[in-house]
């Protein structure tokens, strides 16, 4: 059971979005610059018009994944910013790769993430509540914590914090945390050992024909 609601988090927090079901009113919300909405407000939309989606599809996208997957692509190349986050993953091994080496792993790992936890969103309902918290900015208000728990009947709150930043005028994340576990640090202990003895592209083949599955599961 925890490692199917795991994969629902994994997908609804990669996405940005699910979060905003309940806002905390009073939590503190950092202050959004005229051109862009607050991070908190952007997961509100977001998580609206995705959820709203996801039930007048419903029916649609469990016998049809491959829109399913084109819906999410979509979403997710909105709300979330992969390659800064491939850059974080890479660390050490990325430090002077070309953009494309980053890109390509970038795309492979969210491709691959998509394509395995996806369908979990179909299982998102109202057996599942979340709250946000609140929203912290860091590093002079360059970034934004926005932390959110995930509410579950007869178990536990499951928190979830997302790390936020500005990508141009716009609010994206970057990072996930699910009970405190960084998909980040996660993905980065994983990829050392592979991106240790293999190339960048290497790696990203690996990832593209699915020889190398990522584990974005926190939890037994």
């Amino acid at each position: 059971m925890k490692i199917r609601l795991i994969s629902l988090v994994v997908s609804t927090a990669l996405l940005a979005a699910v979060p905003a079901l309940t806002f905390a009113h009073g939590a503190g919300q950092t202050a959004a610059a005229a051109t862009a909405p607050a991070p908190s407000q952007l997961v509100m939309d977001n998580a609206t018009r995705i959820l709203g989606t996801l039930d007048s599809r419903r029916a649609e996208f469990t016998t049809d994944r491959a829109a399913l997957q084109k819906f999410i692509s979509g979403e997710f190349d909105q709300m979330f910013d992969s390659k800064y986050a491939a850059q974080l993953v890479l660390g050490r091994h990325g430090r002077g790769a070309p953009d494309a080496e980053v890109n390509r792993f970038a795309k492979a790992l969210t491709n691959n993430l998509m394509a395995r936890y996806g369908s979990s969103l179909l299982d998102f309902n109202t057996r599942l509540k979340v709250r946000i918290k609140s929203e912290t900015p860091l590093r002079g208000g360059s970034m934004v914590k926005v932390s959110s728990e995930f509410i579950r009947q007869g178990g536990d709150p499951i928190p979830v914090d997302y790390l936020m930043h500005k990508v141009g005028n716009k609010w994206m994340a970057f990072d996930v945390m699910v009970e405190g576990v960084s998909f980040v640090q996660t993905f980065r202990n994983q990829f050392d050992g592979p991106l240790s003895r293999q190339s960048i592209d290497a790696v990203s083949a690996e990832l593209e024909s699915g020889k190398l599955q990522p584990n974005a599961n926190t939890g037994s």
